[in-house]
């Protein structure tokens, strides 16, 4: 597509104001879209219309030439943008200007609890995708991690509906302040690739408006998302491509949702009922598009009388509103690729990211003054992240490897050496016949380690997974570890007294022996560009970690609730989520179920007291908001972040409820030996739980415990407030 669009003024140009203009000069500016866009539309024969909402190749949907209108460009973006593939196939396009910055999987943005960064990586992606002419982003991507096991957990953020919604609206405002348009995924109900094409999740109003909607709702309301991907499945027995519920009543006219909807590449089943239901755009992997559902088929089904004009025209005018603040906006960036900045920011966040899960001998950080040799020992240590399995991966400019980071920090002065330890021979397009053996330990490398260990002050363990094992399309067995990891571990621990214990993955894992048995453990992510070197000053004290665990670790697969009430992936190919709003760490707190970690949890190096919990007031209507302070103080030796974690409570209430539930949470720094003040702010309004009912969200009235902690199980500050009508 040409970025010179000036040519086209007469007809679609249009000056999208900035930032800081008043409300009422914006009222005037989307009057004048609108206005413009209505004269466009007249002007659009009812062929040229139902050309713009299918694709016309692999990531493009038709434009109208004649009229100014270009093609709306699309492409794959949560790592960051995706290599270049052919128009018409997805096979590499041969560029050599499209390799992007790797940014931290969804996970490790989650792990950061840190908003702002959320922010930082959304302007990245906005950036590189205006240098290569891409107007709409496929990100960001943050599902509800219900199932550990899931394939995609890695893409996606969180368990928990409050902290997806706050790093969401921050990572589309981010990309959208560069002209860009975040299209926010997976909507809705979407949380296994088991039967992912065709299972139908059956789940009750009240979970569906608590649980997994919040985060889109806040995406579309608080973050102005253009974009919005309907997910494969089906919700209570309706394709989410053809759902009304989903796409016309709620997000469309509660949400009050301006842009446009499309489809997940290859989601359509039918021409009307998505037509007459709230998809915008059909997008898939292959032609002829003009045979497509939203081709030929919906240009007959006008014709018929079956889909009104009117409506092809509200999804014109959505694609239209979507260009006028991207393609076709005034100012419109020319973008960045790849740049110093870039690469600082995926720096940033991959080091916020990274979890120090156990120090108790307090090897870390690493006394590089006093170590004259390390083992690295795993194949994670020397392999690369940006690519890998089924999906969207990144054709990086680079990506430091542990190995490279620990020597770039550490080389110059310590002796470091390195075994492979296992060997990863899983592939995700491979049958389980040709990934046979991929779980079975191999004696050679395990010796070959070993007999290193043996030899170094110190031993790491890089272990953990990769792109193949968790990739989209398929979810893992089972909790184990891969490749016969545990056997190394077990073998390298007990030749080298001194062994870290470094697990690299986007998902829960079963570290139950590591726990027990090994005493400095350290959870690192696919942790983008900058990973290896993010880790290396993580290790030796640069960075004091500061990661949290966005979701939590069940000690054993069958304590998960999906597993636990046997509805995942599902019989006859419907999943009942019986376990309703109890997700996560809601289920495990409420049922008293022990988690191997649980959610929010992250050592530092450092010890932060918590003291002085107090509410701005005693009593609250339910129109107020709610100001809670208390004062961290950094009791150890080191500057560290913490994350104050505020979780809500509700005693005798009048509809069942989780044992508590995360409402606000802040990131701060305290220098050692200091304290801060740090002041939490809610609206009573997000007390509320949704009334079936009254078909709305209920404030109950009563008192409510004010839970502070450093994860959902380690409360440091209890108080009490009371609600009024």
């Amino acid at each position: 597509m040409k970025r010179n669009l000036h040519k086209y003024a007469v007809l679609c140009a249009v000056a999208l104001l900035p930032l800081n203009k008043s409300r009422a000069q914006t009222k005037v500016s989307e009057a004048t879209i609108n206005q413009k866009i209505n004269q466009i539309v007249k002007k659009m024969t009812l062929a040229e219309k139902i050309e713009m909402l299918h694709g016309n190749a692999l990531f493009s949907s038709a434009g109208v030439k004649r009229l100014g209108i270009p093609e709306l460009t699309c492409d794959d973006g949560p790592l960051g943008v995706r290599d270049e593939v052919l128009r018409f196939d997805w096979k590499s396009a041969g560029w050599t200007t499209d390799s992007a910055t790797f940014l931290p999987n969804g996970s490790a943005m989650a792990a950061t609890w840190n908003p702002a960064l959320a922010h930082q990586y959304g302007i990245v992606i906005g950036e590189e995708a205006n240098f290569r002419k891409k107007i709409v982003m496929l990100a960001p991507a943050f599902n509800i991690c219900r199932v550990p096991t899931n394939g995609r957990t890695y893409e996606y953020y969180s368990e928990d509906p409050f902290l997806n919604a706050q790093l969401a609206v921050q990572a589309v405002k981010g990309i959208q302040s560069q002209h860009v348009a975040a299209c926010v995924k997976h909507y809705a109900v979407n949380n296994q690739e088991e039967d992912r094409n065709t299972v139908n999740a059956v789940v009750d109003e009240r979970t569906l408006r608590e649980i997994y909607l919040p985060a889109f709702k806040a995406a579309i309301q608080q973050g102005n998302a253009y974009t919005l991907m309907s997910a494969y499945n089906k919700v209570n027995g309706y394709w989410c491509s053809e759902n009304a519920y989903l796409l016309n009543k709620i997000l469309k006219k509660e949400w009050g949702f301006k842009g446009a909807v499309i489809s997940d590449w290859g989601g359509v089943h039918h021409t009307v009922e998505p037509a007459n239901n709230g998809l915008d755009i059909e997008m898939g992997s292959s032609g002829p598009y003009d045979q497509w559902y939203f081709a030929k088929p919906l240009l007959a089904a006008v014709k018929a009388g079956k889909v009104p004009v009117a409506t092809i025209d509200d999804k014109v005018k959505r694609i239209l509103w979507v260009m006028y603040h991207t393609s076709l906006s005034a100012n419109h960036p020319a973008g960045k690729m790849s740049t110093p900045e870039h690469n600082h920011d995926a720096y940033t966040i991959a080091s916020e990211a990274i979890v120090l899960l156990k120090n108790e001998k307090f090897l870390l950080p690493l006394r590089t003054n006093s170590i004259k040799s390390i083992a690295v020992i795993g194949d994670n240590a020397t392999r690369t992240f940006a690519l890998g399995g089924f999906g969207a991966g990144v054709k990086a400019r680079y990506e430091i490897t542990a190995l490279q980071g620990l020597q770039n920090k550490l080389g110059k002065n310590i002796d470091i050496r390195f075994a492979q330890g296992y060997r990863a021979n899983y592939l995700a397009n491979n049958t389980p016949e040709q990934n046979a053996g991929y779980d079975k330990p191999d004696q050679s490398l395990i010796d070959q380690a070993v007999a290193l260990a043996k030899t170094t002050d110190v031993a790491m363990l890089f272990i953990g997974s990769n792109r193949e094992f968790e990739s989209e399309a398929h979810d893992r067995k089972d909790l184990s570890l891969p490749f016969g990891e545990q056997a190394l571990v077990d073998a390298v621990t007990e030749a080298n007294p001194n062994t870290i214990v470094i697990v690299t993955a986007g998902a829960p894992y079963d570290l139950t022996k590591i726990k027990k048995k090994n005493h400095t453990i350290v959870w690192s992510w696919f942790n983008g560009s900058e990973g290896g070197n993010a880790l290396a000053d993580v290790l030796t004290g640069k960075i004091n970690p500061s990661g949290k665990m966005p979701f939590t670790f069940p000690a054993k697969l069958k304590d998960s609730p999906a597993f636990a009430l046997d509805t995942y992936p599902g019989k006859n190919l419907t999943t009942p989520y019986k376990e309703g709003i109890l997700v996560g760490y809601r289920w495990f707190d409420t049922k008293k179920i022990e988690p191997l970690y649980p959610f929010g949890y992250g050592l530092s190096y450092t010890t932060f007291e918590y003291s002085g919990l107090k509410a701005d007031k005693k009593v609250y209507h339910s129109a107020d908001r709610i100001n809670v302070a208390l004062t961290i103080r950094n009791s150890g030796g080191v500057a560290g972040k913490e994350t104050v974690q505020l979780y809500v409570s509700k005693g005798n209430s009048v509809v069942q409820r989780a044992e508590k539930e995360l409402k606000a949470f802040k990131k701060v720094m305290v220098e050692p030996g200091k304290t801060t003040t740090v002041t939490l702010s809610l609206s009573a309004k997000d007390l509320a739980y949704y009334n079936v009912k009254a078909k709305g969200w209920t404030v109950e009235p009563g008192q409510y415990k004010l839970l502070a902690g450093a994860s959902s199980r380690d409360i440091r500050q209890v108080g009490t407030i009371t609600i009024t009508k």
